[in-house]
């Protein structure tokens, strides 16, 4: 178990990477003069390579050792930072940003592949439950880090923070020793549309561009029409004739929304209703993801105790609970909203842990490293059109009324709304979507 919890550190590292820099916007584009749209680049890019990324190392997993391509993926991680850190002029930041997510996306990948390769199923939810409280605490330091950092100095010394990826290298050389590889051939043209494929869909997403959509849904009929006759292709068409797996991983991206949307909005939500400074959210959020990454362990010991469903039906009841007192209480004390999200936190921590333990009991060992990778790719997209759709939302919405008959929200009525729909939607996967699972499952792969 030692090197889940290095991996578990670069993972907070890696997550607060990826968070840290939208607290630095502001400045940013104030030290190079940009607007908003330029500015929103440095996050943008970053999201980007990412998700292309995660799914390319699942792939590369299949031939090459973990070891290095973790030790190429980290020296990227760090060349990016020295290139962001000495950036003095804004197309250095970039490329900083876009070193920095080819290199850091080797580690949500290998965090699904480590524990499937080398600890027994029998103890892999527990494996998954510690990577899951490194992502929940970075999630939560991200900000909090990153206000005090550019209140006090540049903020090109958050690109700094990232060098300590290095200090974990030589642990996954020493302890990712029993890879046994394929002789595969990488398909290159495959993956090259892939990432083609991704990358529009991505910028239709955060431009809301109906152009760049029809230009995405051709280009994945192209790549669909490629991998279907090209022999050992990028992403065999196989891994979706199991049944299993493909339904596992709807239901996943159905749920996994959660994971993007809700970090997003609560921040809106105590900002625009409360009026509270970024650190202090930071402060407010802080307590939850530090629950949650303490109770993801305990998450992983009840699925590979009591079994997948049960961790699952934990997660979504308490995710429920949370998205139904927040509708209700939109606009009460922010206090009382830090102690709700010591509910909601844990929920999705729990989902997290329980949904990636079920979709990696789906795969054989030729399809593991593409497979989990894939899943990766698709939470993480299925995040980026939630909070795209809660972006437009608030900007263009302002409801005068509450679908919540308990409580009048007044100015808050928009997002007792959203939370609202977050109960019903989350209500829809107890009573139907997780039932048509296990039926599908026959109580076996799920269930365990």
């Amino acid at each position: 178990m030692k090197i889940i919890y290095i991996l578990a550190l670069a993972m907070i590292i890696s997550v607060m990477n990826s968070t840290m820099f939208n607290v630095a916007l502001p400045s940013i584009r104030h030290d190079f003069d940009l607007s908003s749209s330029q500015v929103s680049w440095v996050v943008t890019s970053y999201i980007i390579i990412y998700a292309i990324g995660s799914v390319t190392y699942g792939k590369l997993a299949d031939k090459y050792r973990l070891k290095n391509l973790m030790t190429i993926g980290l020296c990227l991680f760090a060349i990016g930072s020295i290139v962001g850190f000495v950036a003095s002029d804004y197309w250095m930041v970039i490329a900083g940003r876009i070193l920095q997510s080819a290199g850091a996306s080797v580690i949500p990948a290998s965090s699904m592949i480590i524990p499937i390769r080398y600890i027994a199923a029998e103890k892999r939810g527990r494996a998954l439950g510690i990577t899951s409280s490194g992502m929940a605490l970075g999630t939560a330091m991200g900000p909090i880090i990153a206000g005090m950092i550019t209140s006090f100095a540049d903020w090109r010394y958050l690109f700094a923070i990232s060098l300590l990826s290095l200090v974990t290298i030589p642990f996954f050389r020493k302890y990712l020793n029993q890879d046994q590889v394929r002789p595969l051939k990488i398909d290159i043209w495959g993956g090259i549309l892939l990432a083609t494929t991704v990358t529009l869909l991505l910028l239709a997403i955060t431009n809301v561009s109906l152009i760049l959509a029809i230009i995405t849904i051709v280009m994945l009929i192209v790549f669909v029409i490629y991998i279907r006759k090209v022999d050992q292709p990028f992403l065999d068409p196989a891994i979706f004739r199991n049944s299993t797996y493909t339904t596992t991983m709807i239901i996943a991206c159905l749920a996994l929304i959660f994971n993007l949307c809700v970090p997003y909005l609560i921040p809106q939500m105590l900002s625009s209703i409360h009026q509270l400074s970024s650190f202090t959210i930071g402060l407010i959020m802080f307590p939850g993801a530090l629950i949650a990454a303490i109770f993801g362990i305990v998450g992983g010991r009840i699925a590979d105790s009591k079994g997948n469903t049960f961790l699952l039906r934990i997660a979504f009841v308490l995710q429920l609970i949370t998205y139904a007192l927040l509708a209700v209480f939109t606009d009460r004390s922010y206090w009382l909203i830090m102690g709700v999200l010591l509910i909601g936190n844990t929920g999705l921590t729990f989902a997290q842990v329980g949904l990636a333990n079920t979709v990696s009991r789906t795969l054989d060992g030729a399809q593991v490293g593409v497979g989990m990778g894939l899943y990766m790719m698709l939470s993480f997209i299925s995040g980026a059109i939630g909070t795209t759709v809660l972006g437009l939302i608030l900007d263009r919405v302002k409801s005068p009324w509450s679908l919540n008959s308990i409580w009048y929200a007044g100015g808050a009525n928009t997002f007792s709304n959203i939370f609202l729909v977050f109960a019903i939607w989350i209500a829809i996967i107890i009573l139907f979507l997780f039932r048509y699972l296990r039926a599908a499952n026959h109580n076996s792969t799920f269930s365990k």
